[in-house]
């Protein structure tokens, strides 16, 4: 044949391919169904927002809308104008003096006054006093709310020294069954969020509450990013990370936040081990510490490290005064501090058995009476004094395993170090709950705050029960049968407040419900980013035969959805089971590869988001992101080298 021949062949041959190709993906988006995006909260939030107006009404009349952004069911938004400018007050009545909460706000003539601290279940008092034209002018307001839900966590105990306590909150965040929730100092309930918000939540500078979002972005407990909001639940900033956040956080003096969060591609494969500093203003990550450039990751082993999640960094604490970070590797049994400029390491506290020569420079000799190292702990911080304040878990109580010490002869506690950095030594200078013994054992997560000198709370939130006896294993991994929070608040070595719970919750806060943030209108911004999604592989055209997904789908109980910023893809397949994820626009294809693993978690620190595996299967999900993605794709799934068609496109 001649060469023009074969040439004039190879060019009709690519012609029908691409016009046949165009054919089928122009005929795909005729035929196929695009999916719904899915709205985030701030998008409903803004929508809400346009509800909420002050003009036409007035203090006789005033504009009442209970829970106005769908979020915080115990809250309410009062809404009026004045002809001169005021200063309102407003008084939430309570059943006695420490349940009350009164505030007085900025003068004004326009006025969106937020009430916080209803009681659920119950017509609440509210009432609005203030001056005009020489005039002291009151209006009683009753505002219904509903019920709590069903599942919601109400205390089994609550002891209180009314005479030792303000009318604070105390924030609960939760790591197994619950609501992040407040209690006052009867025990009753008088705040909680609606949508689920895990790990820290403390008070910004700024007076906002900073927490998790609710959603995943891996496995299992690993949120895509922050909110930042006030106690009506209104959304002010997102943040957005492509390592994720987990655990903890801490706000720097210029503003910026320090985030326990991931790096999803490091070449070990290990999470838990890495720090971004985020800037506040535009969201971006502008500093890093990989631990992994810290430590050896083959040292100080604890009973539950694993190399996948050798440090299992659960705290983040910067301190002014030695421009330094203390982090607590609970997979270590070690408490470090770095040089946040350098990211060198400063010292370890802990027990340096396991440790090699060459680390034990780094800890410290203990002086002193009665002196007990930490182990397996959280919530590490340096208080004003230069001490350092720990949860011991006290898990084991050594590295070497002939010794370690039954869950039934354990005990968690709170304890405070003095250290000292020139002559690296260590005394022990106040404890509580070791007296408490078992009782007050939990083998992962729980708490410490420091409120003032000599005034703490020592929160043991990770109780776990089995057949009626205490566990050394976090509740998602062991089976618990029985779970307890206890929340203790001391002052001056005397316990002024205790309150119970029937669950396990992370971490607890006590502030007060008018200092947490001024309310201010206005949609939410959207900072940081949740990165690119790695493409395993891109491709040429589509299989010339595809089959339809419908006769996999119910087996798989496979499903997409949309969200504003990724596609998520959810199923259940068997170990071994090769699963693809392909995107095809303009004859080409992206290629992204689905896991059908379980990891090998030895702290399920958040058992609500768990993957679930039964005979079937494991339920995976998988998470492309919008960044790097522009136009419509067409959505196939290949299970074992089969190509399926959806019959749904997505756009981004």
């Amino acid at each position: 044949m001649k060469k023009k021949n074969i040439i004039l062949i190879i060019i009709v041959i690519l012609l029908v391919l691409i016009f046949g190709g165009i054919l089928i993906y122009n005929n795909q988006f005729v035929n196929n169904k695009e999916l719904v995006v899915t709205e985030s909260l701030i998008t409903k939030q803004a929508k809400y927002e346009e509800e909420l107006i002050t003009k036409g009404y007035t203090i006789d009349n005033p504009n009442v809308v209970l829970d106005p952004y769908h979020n915080s069911p115990l809250t309410a938004l009062v809404m009026f104008e004045t002809e001169e400018e005021v200063t309102p007050t407003i008084t939430v009545h309570g059943e006695d003096e420490l349940s009350t909460f009164s505030h007085t706000f900025e003068s004004s003539k326009i006025h969106y006054l937020p009430v916080y601290g209803l009681y659920p279940d119950t017509e609440n008092t509210v009432t609005i006093t203030y001056t005009e034209d020489g005039e002291e002018k009151e209006k009683e307001l009753k505002i219904k709310t509903e019920a709590l839900p069903e599942d919601f966590i109400l205390p089994t105990s609550v002891e209180a020294d009314k005479e030792n306590l303000s009318n604070d909150l105390y924030f609960f965040t939760p790591s197994s069954k619950g609501y992040t929730c407040a209690y006052d100092v009867n025990g009753d309930v008088r705040w909680y969020l609606s949508s689920n918000a895990l790990w820290d939540n403390a008070r910004l500078e700024n007076g906002h509450l900073l927490i998790s979002t609710e959603r995943l972005i891996n496995s299992p407990y690993y949120m895509t990013g922050l909110y930042e909001i006030d106690l009506l639940g209104k959304i002010y900033q997102e943040y957005s990370l492509p390592g994720g956040y987990h655990h903890d956080y801490d706000e720097l003096p210029n503003g910026n936040l320090l985030v326990a969060s991931d790096d999803f591609n490091n070449p070990s494969g290990t999470v838990e081990d890495y720090i971004v500093e985020l800037d506040r203003t535009t969201g971006n990550i502008v500093k890093t510490f990989d631990l992994k450039d810290v430590l050896p990751m083959e040292e100080g082993k604890s009973e539950n490290w694993i190399n996948y999640d050798w440090f299992h960094n659960n705290s983040v604490w910067y301190d002014e005064a030695t421009n330094s970070i203390t982090l607590s590797g609970r997979h270590q049994d070690a408490v470090i501090n770095i040089d946040y400029e350098s990211g060198e390491l400063n010292w370890i506290i802990g027990d340096s058995t396991n440790w090699s020569e060459e680390y034990q420079k780094y800890f410290f000799t203990p002086v002193g009476d009665d002196f007990e190292w930490q182990w397996s702990q959280h919530a590490a911080m340096i208080t004003p004094e230069g001490y350092v304040f720990i949860l011991d878990n006290g898990n084991n109580k050594s590295k070497v395993k002939e010794e370690y010490v039954s869950a039934e002869d354990s005990y968690t506690r709170g304890v405070m170090y003095k250290i000292d950095t020139d002559e690296m030594t260590i005394e022990q200078v106040w404890e509580y709950g070791k007296e408490r013994g078992s009782e007050f054992y939990s083998p992962y997560i729980s708490d410490v705050d420091y409120i003032e000198k000599d005034h703490y709370i020592v929160h043991s939130g990770g109780i776990v029960y089995k057949d009626g006896k205490v566990q050394n294993q976090p509740a998602g991994l062991g089976g618990a049968d029985e779970l307890v929070s206890d929340t203790v608040e001391l002052l001056n070595d005397e316990v002024i407040f205790e309150i119970k719970l029937p669950t396990n919750n992370y971490r607890v806060e006590k502030m007060n419900v008018y200092e947490v943030g001024e309310y201010q209108k206005g949609q939410a911004k959207r900072l940081g980013s949740l990165g690119k999604t790695e493409v395993t592989k891109t491709g040429f055209g589509l299989s010339s035969s595809t089959s339809d997904l419908k006769e996999i789908k119910e087996e798989h109980e496979i499903e997409f959805t949309k969200e504003e910023d990724r596609l998520v893809f959810t199923g259940r397949f068997k170990r071994g089971v090769d699963v693809n994820i392909v995107l095809y626009q303009d004859l080409f294809t992206k290629v992204y590869n689905v896991s059908i693993s379980k990891k090998p978690y030895t702290a399920l620190c958040v058992d609500i988001f768990s993957e679930e595996e039964t005979e079937n299967g494991i339920t995976v999900t998988k998470y492309i992101n919008a960044e790097g993605l522009s136009g419509k794709y067409s959505i196939y799934l290949e299970v074992d080298g089969k190509l399926y068609n959806s019959g749904e496109y997505v756009t981004f």
